[in-house]
């Protein structure tokens, strides 16, 4: 591993395969403290399944993947996100017949203590949790501007608002490195700048550093410091949105030619 203490998430050689298929070909990255980092490329490309293999929804079939200096290779899902990788799913992954409040509550369930005997018998440490737990969960609505929608049901809210109560969720177990998958897809220009705004305030207001992927050029470009570009599974490109958007591999492969960033 790196030697570089400022490096949050780094990624060495990370495979992983389906069959014969190979999904995701020898990856290597690194993640900053603090910095938000993207990943583009065309769909089929790896990107979700690089996000599933980090975060251990599917095994690494090589490689190592190191989160805050530790090697999480093998790390069980739930332990991953207790030392503070958390992230958010295509689609906005949320439980649609609870309140918002009570989908961030739930999020918050890593950071507990009870157990079955604390519910039963409603010790003072069950008592305790379940009041910090609704305490932390109105502050993350307030932060995401969700806080006048707590009793809606998620299921009735707008597809914008759905994401950004995905977002909640995430943050919710406090993590130190947000993954997020596509959260502007299916979103209008309005609201896409809310998301990619929400992001920038997590970093400066929260410390959290992200990781994002996402289809929406403007978006990704406006936001990221740095860029990896994924192309059937394997690394064709990264570094500044800039420097990514004029590398010809990158253009022919995805962005097409004569792509220029917009301000």
């Amino acid at each position: 591993m790196s030697e570089n203490g400022n490096y949050l998430l780094e990624c060495r050689g990370v495979t992983k395969r389906f069959g014969g298929l190979v999904a995701v070909n020898n990856v290597d990255f690194y993640i900053k403290k603090g910095e938000i980092f993207g990943m583009i490329g065309p769909n089929g490309s790896g990107k979700s399944t690089l996000f599933n293999t980090i975060s251990r929804v599917y095994s690494a079939d090589g490689g190592q993947v190191f989160f805050n200096r530790e090697d999480i290779t093998h790390v069980p899902p739930y332990a991953i996100t207790v030392k503070g990788l958390g992230r958010t799913y295509q689609g906005s992954k949320v439980f649609p017949s609870l309140s918002v409040l009570e989908n961030v509550i739930v999020g918050r369930h890593c950071r507990t203590r009870s157990f079955l005997q604390d519910a039963i018998f409603r010790t003072p440490r069950l008592r305790r949790e379940e009041k910090e737990g609704r305490e932390k969960a109105l502050r993350i609505l307030e932060l995401v501007g969700l806080a006048d929608r707590k009793d809606t049901r998620v299921a009735d809210l707008p597809y914008g608002l759905r994401s950004i109560a995905g977002i909640a969720i995430a943050l919710a177990t406090e993590p130190k490195l947000l993954m997020t998958d596509e959260p502007a897809a299916g979103l209008n220009p309005k609201e896409t700048l809310t998301v990619m705004d929400l992001l920038r305030k997590m970093r400066a207001e929260m410390g959290i550093t992200i990781f994002l992927i996402e289809h929406n050029m403007r978006a990704i470009m406006n936001t990221a410091e740095r860029i990896m570009v994924l192309n059937y599974g394997s690394k064709i490109c990264e570094g500044t949105p800039r420097e990514v958007s004029a590398d010809e591999q990158v253009c022919t492969a995805y962005l097409g030619r004569g792509y220029r960033i917009q301000g």
